[in-house]
């Protein structure tokens, strides 16, 4: 989960999307950052960057939002990805957990490549609809 920062001590955000239509309706897959520090924004705008161009399937209708978070005294980057419907879960991942807009999956990065965090990302954001 995202943690709660005091007000005036709200990072900025970025936005990053990919939508396609689905017979009447939208799939979106969106990312979105809330950094702490600056240690991962180039990795973050990299994710994001790559997120956008994710080709979301028109075959299946399940919005995803993506978020990049640090907590205060840890090092890791965190990722929640969030489904409107619930997904199978994705090896490495942590969840579901049940959120006001859907299911959640959770992990943690630290010196994972690039190419690596998006290939686990990518995977998670595509996982089955159960």
């Amino acid at each position: 989960m995202l943690p709660k920062l005091p007000v005036g001590n709200r990072p900025s955000e970025r936005l990053a999307s990919s939508q396609n239509s689905h017979r009447g309706g939208a799939t979106a897959i969106s990312a979105r950052h809330q950094l702490l520090s600056h240690w991962w924004t180039a990795d973050v705008e990299n994710l994001e960057r790559a997120i956008g161009e994710f080709k979301a399937d028109p075959n299946v209708a399940n919005n995803c939002e993506v978020v990049f978070f640090e907590i205060a005294g840890d090092g890791h980057l965190h990722c929640n990805v969030t489904h409107r419907h619930a997904t199978k879960t994705v090896m490495g991942w942590a969840g579901p957990g049940q959120v006001p807009d859907g299911f959640v999956h959770n992990r943690r990065f630290g010196d994972t490549p690039q190419n690596h965090m998006i290939r686990h990302i990518r995977d998670m954001v595509f996982a089955t609809r159960v």
